[in-house]
């Protein structure tokens, strides 16, 4: 079904006499309504279009028809999240403007709705988590799934934490070697793997002045947490890298750090978890973590064990000391490989970027090209 969101492509349909199977989204018909009301229209989408009660009559009877819902954001948003629409009314030397920017207005609207139990809401919440998902497909489509990686780990990672900074590091090495960085979104690892997809293409001194600003608040939970992170942005504007990250209002205490270019922010959790590291088809670098990590790396070992999204990608453990001895989860998963009770289970272990680089180089020249 081929999807029209734009009214300047539609002239060309209108010389039909008949239109099937097309989608419309978030497109006001008002201009063109007489030309509408002169073809017919059947099996065809329209989501959040502006149609008049003329035109409703003329399409009702044999299409479907998704109106905006009133709710305080996008029911289909017509293209993913960036760090500026995200927190659109947000300024940094104004801390307090937080309150009533979209993220936080989202946020609170979804805290009432997981007490009211509307259908309104558990509607309106499935529809976006909907239009995101496409726009998160047409961005994958730029690039091989093979060069796309994902940095798995904790929140709570400081910013002052020397693995946040090897984080960052290794994610800017990467991201200027073509890689597309993707990450849950959120603080701590997640945002060590933005920022270095954000300062690729600068030096290291660099790096380390933008670090210092970040260690003014060196937690999420700390004051000045979004605040230092906008202030890097300012100073320091991206070179036209890109980065995915997949946030969720689930965890909407926990903000999405402005550093990932593309941000696919779901309600349902259970479909960022799924999909994220479905997407990381190039490999998946697990840092150290708590529940929630060792929660993404026995869901990554089935997907790769059933061959899930129909290839096994590389699992790799950054920290030898921390996952062989501190959550010894490396040597279980080493046994149950080996052994053969897992197949399919491509796996590394190491504290040094250089190598994990080496790894996902020799995977990504191991398999066949794309098809053009």
């Amino acid at each position: 079904m081929k999807l029209y969101e734009d009214l300047s492509d539609l002239r060309n349909l209108f010389k039909e006499e008949e239109i099937r199977d097309v989608a419309f989204q978030g497109i006001d018909f008002s201009s063109v309504e007489r030309d509408m009301l002169e073809t017919k229209y059947v099996e065809c989408l329209f989501l959040g279009c502006k149609i008049s009660p003329s035109l409703m009559l003329h399409l009702y009877e044999h299409n479907y028809i998704f109106p905006s819902l009133n709710v305080p954001y996008k029911t289909y948003p017509e293209e993913l999240y960036t760090g500026l629409s995200l927190y659109e009314g947000y300024h940094w030397e104004r801390p307090e403007s937080y309150v009533s920017c979209y993220d936080k207005r989202v946020y609170d609207h979804y805290v009432a709705s997981t007490h009211r139990q509307s259908l309104l809401d558990s509607l309106s919440q499935a529809l976006h988590d909907h239009s995101i998902s496409e726009n998160l497909t047409k961005l994958l489509e730029d690039y091989s799934a093979h060069k796309i990686v994902a940095i798995m780990g904790g929140h709570g990672l400081s910013r002052t934490s020397p693995m946040f900074r090897q984080i960052a590091q290794l994610s800017s090495q990467l991201t200027e070697r073509g890689y597309l960085m993707l990450s849950g979104g959120g603080p701590g690892a997640m945002e060590a793997t933005h920022l270095g997809a954000w300062l690729a293409g600068r030096s290291e001194h660099t790096l380390g002045e933008a670090l210092a600003i970040l260690a003014r608040a060196p937690k999420y939970a700390d004051e000045g947490w979004l605040e230092t992170a906008f202030e890097v942005i300012d100073r320091y504007p991206n070179l036209g890298y890109d980065s995915l990250g997949i946030p969720t209002w689930h965890y909407g205490h926990e903000l999405a750090t402005p550093f990932a270019t593309k941000i696919a922010k779901y309600f349902a959790n259970s479909i960022r978890e799924e999909g994220l590291l479905a997407v990381a088809r190039g490999g998946v670098i697990y840092s150290p973590g708590s529940a929630g990590t060792m929660q993404e790396i026995f869901q990554d070992l089935a997907q790769n064990h059933y061959v899930s999204y129909g290839v096994a990608s590389p699992m790799i453990f950054l920290g030898e000391s921390y996952w062989t001895r501190e959550k010894p989860i490396y040597p279980l998963i080493e046994e149950l490989s080996t052994s053969g009770k897992l197949k399919h289970i491509i796996l590394s272990i190491t504290d040094s970027n250089e190598e994990i680089i080496a790894e996902l180089e020799r995977f990504a020249g191991s398999l066949p090209a794309p098809r053009p």
